[in-house]
């Protein structure tokens, strides 16, 4: 499948765009046409609860009570899949399927898993084989959505993205890649309209902040923008890109040590972070 090769190619030509545009912004360039700097949400995270051992355990028990119901098995495939145990979360699914075939939301969680596992062909397929089982099923076009996109195929992602907005979803992801594509295409007061939205149904996700913040940088405004970067800081203090921005403004500002401390914290979190490494010697 000619959409695989190019995902596979362009997710390297993603993490360089990430890194030249915080670069060129950290040297205090505007230019910011081609920006793509927050992460998509749409990988698998480890989640403690839902994929502890207790959980799976009682769900392996109610899968052995009733060995031919697949809702069982997608429920536990799930379970699996947050915590980790991909290989695990695939035969669920596989038996959830073969119990049902027409399960489409079964398709679309091993869509997810094939693609947290590098499986990209199968995670089309499978994306493709929900939505012709269900063409309303908004997760699907949200997944294969975010496909297209990181094949560098935006027209595409934007129609699946746009579909899934017109079925109504509340799911956050749809508006976050959305406006990730309308970064990239310079327009940024629509995307900031986008990130806002999904700020709006996921306000505990520091993505979107990122995101709308790069715009607001883009558009000139250091205010908002260093708001949303503390932001995304207050609700995940893990993520070097948020202190890499937060460090961007404070050296915009001319507050260098106040950078330095951002961008060393940054490093410290990711040490091949480049705009981290580089907003740090820049500083010191």
């Amino acid at each position: 499948m000619r959409l695989i090769a190019a995902i596979e190619t362009n997710e390297q030509h993603s993490n360089s765009a990430r890194f030249l545009l915080l670069a060129a912004l950290s040297a205090l360039s505007i230019g910011l046409a081609g920006c793509n700097t927050a992460a998509p949400i749409d990988t698998i995270s480890i989640d403690s609860t839902q994929g502890t051992d207790e959980n799976i355990a009682s769900l392996t028990d109610v899968i052995r009570r009733n060995p031919s119901n697949p809702e069982g098995y997608n429920v536990r495939g799930s379970a699996y899949g947050k915590s980790g145990k991909y290989s695990n979360a695939l035969d669920d699914f596989n038996r959830a399927i073969q119990l049902n075939p027409s399960f489409y939301q079964a398709y679309a969680n091993r869509a997810l898993i094939h693609r947290s596992m590098g499986n990209l062909a199968e995670a089309a397929n499978d994306y493709n084989r929900a939505l012709q089982i269900n063409p309303r099923y908004d997760v699907a076009y949200i997944g294969r959505g975010n496909l297209y996109r990181q094949a560098g195929r935006t027209n595409e992602a934007t129609n699946d993205f746009n579909r899934a907005i017109n079925l109504q979803t509340t799911d956050p992801r749809a508006y976050h890649n959305r406006g990730l594509i309308k970064q990239l295409n310079n327009q940024h007061t629509q995307a900031i309209e986008d990130f806002s939205t999904a700020i709006s149904l996921a306000p505990n996700s520091p993505e979107p902040y990122n995101g709308r913040g790069i715009s607001y940088v883009a558009l000139n405004d250091d205010d908002n923008a260093f708001a949303d970067f503390n932001r995304a800081i207050e609700l995940d203090q893990r993520i070097a890109e948020s202190w890499a921005n937060q460090g961007l403004i404070y050296e915009r500002r001319g507050e260098k040590s106040r950078a330095a401390k951002s961008y060393a914290r940054a490093a410290q979190l990711d040490p091949k972070y480049r705009p981290a490494v580089d907003g740090l010697a820049r500083v010191r």
